[in-house]
């Protein structure tokens, strides 16, 4: 299998409850990366700045859920994402500044974004790619989200909206020549990852199995 530079930047994308961090993490340690949570960043965005001054970055503040469609929910995520673009690339920018190589993975990377970080670490002469996860089918994102958070029930209405920004993103990925990989059989997702990237994938070498939960 062919190995990532030791320098280069990974970005992985998709909507929530899919299993990206998983999968960053493992790619991370088989590539002795550093991995950065861009929900992170977006907290840290958020506690920092005010409704009045960035309101795209607030568009769910005092709004309550019952107030909220799946429709309206989907465009305020689109938006906030949007948004949020100029931090996405600050943070490939502050990592383009070291040679350590990294993996950046968040619900709001947008491939807008992530194809312009391509092509930025293209003109700093380093290696920057991006994938996009997705899972279509929102009953299988209801049950990760009640693996990974068993005490809030069942949670159906999110998972349709993750469903529906995970097409968006899809979309999105494919006017920018991104690469979208699905997020399932799990037991092959990062060398299914690793090949959209550029590397080479011996389907032989991994169990199809796929049982366990990306949790």
């Amino acid at each position: 299998m062919k190995e990532q530079p030791r320098d280069g930047i990974v970005l992985i994308g998709g909507a929530s409850g899919i299993g990206k961090s998983r999968a960053a993490a493992q790619l991370a340690e088989e590539s002795k990366a550093f991995v950065v949570e861009f929900d992170d960043v977006v907290e840290a965005v958020h506690a920092i700045t005010t409704a009045a001054h960035h309101p795209d970055l607030h568009l769910f503040d005092g709004v309550p859920d019952s107030d909220l469609s799946a429709e309206r929910v989907l465009d305020l995520q689109i938006a906030t994402a949007r948004a949020l673009e100029p931090a996405v690339l600050g943070v490939v920018r502050n990592r383009l500044t070291v040679d350590v190589p990294a993996v950046i993975e968040g619900d709001y990377l947008t491939p807008a974004a992530a194809a312009r970080a391509v092509a930025e670490g293209a003109a700093a002469g380093r290696d920057v790619r991006a994938v996009f996860l997705h899972e279509d089918d929102p009953e299988q994102i209801t049950a990760n989200y009640t693996s990974r958070e068993p005490d809030s029930g069942v949670q159906a209405e999110r998972a349709e909206v993750s469903a529906a920004y995970g097409r968006w993103l899809g979309r999105e990925a494919a006017l920018h020549a991104l690469p979208v990989v699905a997020s399932r059989p799990w037991s092959t997702l990062v060398p299914r990852i690793r090949q959209a990237l550029g590397g080479e994938y011996d389907e032989g070498q991994y169990d199809e199995g796929g049982a366990a939960t990306p949790w």
